[in-house]
């Protein structure tokens, strides 16, 4: 049964909108976090001291972070697969382009398609900058996440390649929880409204506060 729901179109859709909305989850909780760095060092890298001791002592330290970062990954994998196989598989029923095609509907697929592949790439760069310290530009610190932070943002190329994979995440999130909305049969006409309004509003409440970070390490803010 799982595999027949997962070969058809609409098994594949509901994949893709249920894993992109536990990745949202995320980045509502991480963005959050990411704005204690303007209470300063001490409440931020406490902050980071926190996320590896959530569940003790029934958790041994790090369980309840890797257990999310487990989830992550699956969501990533899954959300990433189904999109891929999702749009070859409209490719392949569509050889030619069509003579009249619709504006916002091509907008928003190019849109979405190079989106996942630049945030798909920026997830690398962001974990192996800031998790393994592999691409940090100077010394990286283990256990010093304020430092690095402002290590990080303390280049033009560190904050531009955030920046932009910011500006992507949110058109991602404006289209995509619509799609994900009517996917899993929670639009209809009289809601459809309030959907993108709330899609518009998480597009730019995410947005911002993400990018408010590297914004107050370049004007001095965050130092």
């Amino acid at each position: 049964m799982a595999r027949t729901v997962w070969d058809s179109s609409v098994g594949k859709k509901t994949v893709m909108a249920v894993s992109g909305l536990v990745m949202l989850l995320y980045l509502v909780a991480h963005m959050i976090g990411n704005l204690k760095i303007y209470f300063g060092a001490g409440e931020f890298d406490h902050y980071a001291h926190w996320l590896r001791t959530v569940g003790e002592p029934f958790m041994h330290y790090e369980w309840t972070l890797w257990l999310i970062r487990v989830v992550l990954v699956v969501a990533v994998v899954a959300h990433a697969t189904s999109a891929y196989q999702l749009s070859r598989r409209d490719i392949r029923a569509r050889p030619s382009k069509y003579v009249h095609r619709k504006r916002g509907a091509s907008y928003a697929t190019r849109t979405m398609r190079w989106g996942g592949i630049i945030l798909g790439l920026f997830i690398v760069w962001h974990l192996l900058d800031l998790t393994t310290g592999t691409v940090h530009p100077g010394g990286f610190q283990e256990g010093h996440p304020y430092q690095n932070v402002v290590d990080t943002f303390s280049t033009w190329y560190g904050d531009v390649v955030y920046i932009v994979a910011m500006l992507a995440l949110g058109l991602h999130i404006r289209h995509g929880f619509w799609s994900a909305a009517q996917t899993l049969g929670a639009g209809s006409r009289t809601r459809d409204r309030a959907l993108k309004t709330v899609a518009n509003v998480l597009a730019l409440l995410l947005t911002a506060g993400f990018i408010a970070v590297p914004v107050g390490v370049m004007t001095g803010v965050v130092s």
